[in-house]
């Protein structure tokens, strides 16, 4: 996981709209990860890159489900079903029910279980937007991939990981590595994963 700690701190009013643009476009780079990646390391300790496209398949299920009132811990940590080279047929079809959960409005004033505590679901959808992006990188730089991104889409995660997410100490609760430092000019998507520990 890579939320942020306190990451219930009243976000946008209705951050779907991110939510879905980052959805897509984690969709679009997994779709062109290939065959020759599958073994490759990421910037995300310990995932390869099959794992970690295993992985966000799950969480992509996991914000389908926690959306529509299930429990979090149903959907399990990878998407082991998934075989190699599946995983955008796969992305389709979870895609199609997040959107069918997060569509209706009143996700956003309902309450999501998550591990460390129960959250808005307006709050959720940040959470989650943070973690489709920061991976999303993770397999783009692991892959040769140079997305677009969306600063619009960037700016609720990179205010939630200041407000929530303290500089030091990390460690403990602080899942996270030492902030990278880049330019106050940089473009959002660097400024965000250096506030993770990531390096640009």
């Amino acid at each position: 996981m890579t939320q942020p700690v306190n990451a219930s701190a009243t976000p946008l009013a209705d951050p779907r709209d991110g939510l879905f643009k980052a959805v897509d476009l984690a969709g679009d780079v997994l779709a062109s990860v290939r065959p020759e990646d599958h073994d490759g390391t990421t910037p995300c300790p310990d995932y390869s890159v099959r794992q970690l496209s295993l992985h966000l398949v799950s969480v992509l299920r996991r914000v389908a489900v926690i959306g529509a009132g299930g429990q979090f811990f149903s959907v399990p940590h990878f998407a082991e079903d998934v075989a190699d080279g599946a995983w955008a047929e796969a992305w389709a079809a979870g895609t199609k029910e997040l959107r069918s959960v997060w569509s209706d409005p009143a996700v956003l004033g309902r309450e999501i279980g998550l591990p460390w505590g129960p959250v808005p679901g307006a709050a959720a959808a940040v959470i989650y937007t943070n973690e489709f992006v920061l991976h999303t990188w993770d397999l783009a730089k692991a892959t040769g991939q140079k997305p677009a991104w969306d600063d619009a889409v960037l700016a609720a995660p990179l205010a939630a990981m200041h407000r929530a997410v303290p500089r030091e100490p990390r460690g403990g609760q602080v899942p996270f590595g030492p902030v990278v430092d880049v330019p106050d000019d940089a473009p959002a998507i660097d400024r965000l994963v250096g506030w993770y520990g990531r390096r640009p």
